[in-house]
């Protein structure tokens, strides 16, 4: 009976409907919760810095176009929007946030298990389908880990929270790279192959393990009536329209869309560009630039958060955007280290994008909170359609000349970074966030002091 009662309790269907304590949780009571997602963020920086490094390596294997390899980004970003509007979605809604970690891992798991028989038959449309797969589980588990971070804890630090875990995802593309230069670059091809299938299944282990652990772990659940809640307080009203006219939240999908596609394109042919522009440069060098450009990624999200502690989200995210705009310029038109030095400076002002977009366009959905972030992280689909044209244009004109396709996206995105810093119905909702006290204030000081509010406005 006992037994009974303790896994009734362990039940991975929250009750997503009532409101809970979630939405007032102190930083303190949000760490534990927070320590565990922010594990998830080092695990897909890995399959993602992972997966540039193997594009590499197939185009050397297979004989590849650098256009034909990108069938790897499209089938691992082409998977996002299935997960994130889709059956991660619907579980997110009806079971809650553990649900779908532990989905979201499991799909993980057996798409890396499936990988080790595709890399055995030598089949790149069967190792293709396993990273779809594998993009099915980290697409659900960015569904969850992004607003759950964005959400548990206080509001005015949302943007904080999301940047200092992506720094996270940050260290795994940068280890990826430096392990692969080491296993795929430097050992035969048959050799190189073997160890790929020994990487895959320690990956399978680990986040089998770690699918464990969040099945037992006690983490609060952030109900669609936690965040009304938030919203309320805020006085925002933003969260009253229909779904359909939440025009801010399909904005920031569409600047998520561009900024990802660029982003994944210069890293996906990264070492591309390095072995084109820079005479006597190996693919195992390249490798490991590319591993130094995932550094200085990943050092451009931590000083981008020490920086949000001090200065508005949407301050520093429209100064990072519209540098990547300026530093790709002499990207394209220099060569050699001067034009890997761009992409490094490049890579450091891409860092905050990403996760200030999520937290940004999230503002004031309330109860459509879930479903809306679903949009926005769907917008990583673009990683699977810019990538394509790159390298497109890298067999027509060369890696150089063809990272005006990027910038063409990153400008695009810079509209959304516009609107946020400029345009009032943006950054009204946005700045009455980082204003609340939910989450500061203990809970029935801070509801006495709205109810005393309301009261001199009538």
């Amino acid at each position: 009976m006992a037994a009974k009662d303790y896994f009734h309790r362990r039940s991975i269907k929250a009750d997503v409907a009532n409101r809970t304590k979630a939405s007032e949780l102190t930083l303190r009571q949000s760490l534990f919760p927070l320590c565990l997602v922010t594990a998830l963020f080092f695990l897909w920086g890995f399959s993602y810095g992972l997966l540039d490094t193997l594009n590499a390596h197939f185009q050397r294997v297979l004989h590849f176009t650098p256009s034909r390899s990108s069938g790897l980004q499209a089938a691992y970003f082409g998977a996002y929007p299935l997960a994130s509007i889709g059956h991660a979605a619907w579980i997110l809604r009806h079971y809650g946030y553990r649900a779908v970690f532990i989905w979201g891992l499991s799909l993980y798991g057996i798409g890396a298990l499936c990988t080790i028989a595709a890399l055995k038959a030598k089949s790149f449309g069967g190792f293709c389908a396993c990273i779809f797969i594998i993009g099915n589980g980290l697409g659900s588990l960015e569904t969850a880990a992004n607003p759950y971070l964005t959400v548990c804890g206080p509001p005015r630090y949302s943007e904080l929270r999301i940047n200092l875990a992506q720094a996270f995802n940050g260290i795994g593309t940068v280890v990826a790279p430096v392990l692969a230069s080491k296993v795929f670059f430097a050992f035969s091809d048959e050799k190189a192959q073997d160890n790929v299938q020994w990487v895959y299944l320690a990956i399978a282990v680990f986040v089998f393990i770690l699918a464990i652990v969040f099945f037992f772990a006690d983490i609060p659940e952030v109900t669609d009536a936690d965040m009304e809640f938030q919203a309320e307080e805020t006085n925002t009203q933003e969260s009253e329209r229909p779904f359909w006219k939440q025009y801010k939240l399909f904005h920031a999908a569409f600047a998520q869309f561009c900024y990802t596609g660029a982003q994944v394109a210069i890293a996906g042919y990264f070492i591309n560009y390095a072995t084109y522009t820079r005479p006597n440069t190996s693919r195992s060098l390249g490798s490991n630039l590319l591993a130094g450009a995932q550094a200085s990624f990943a050092l451009g999200r931590f000083f981008g958060a020490g920086i949000m502690k001090y200065v508005r989200p949407r301050y520093v995210f429209g100064v990072f955007l519209t540098c990547c705009i300026i530093f790709i310029i002499p990207a394209i038109t220099e060569r050699g280290n001067t034009g890997i030095a761009m992409l490094y400076v490049v890579l450091f002002f891409e860092s905050v994008c990403f996760p200030t977009i999520v937290a940004l366009g999230m503002r004031g959905l309330g109860r459509h909170t879930k479903r809306g972030s679903g949009y926005i992280v769907a917008g990583v689909v673009g990683g699977a359609c810019v990538p394509p044209l790159t390298g497109k244009a890298i067999d027509i004109h060369g890696a150089g000349i063809a990272m005006v396709v990027p910038m063409a996206f990153f400008v695009a995105a810079w509209s959304y970074a516009f609107c946020v810093n400029f345009v009032p119905s943006y950054t009204r909702v946005i700045d009455s966030f980082n204003e609340t006290k939910v989450g500061i204030e203990p809970t029935v000081e801070h509801e006495e002091r709205q109810v005393e509010s309301k009261r001199e406005s009538i």
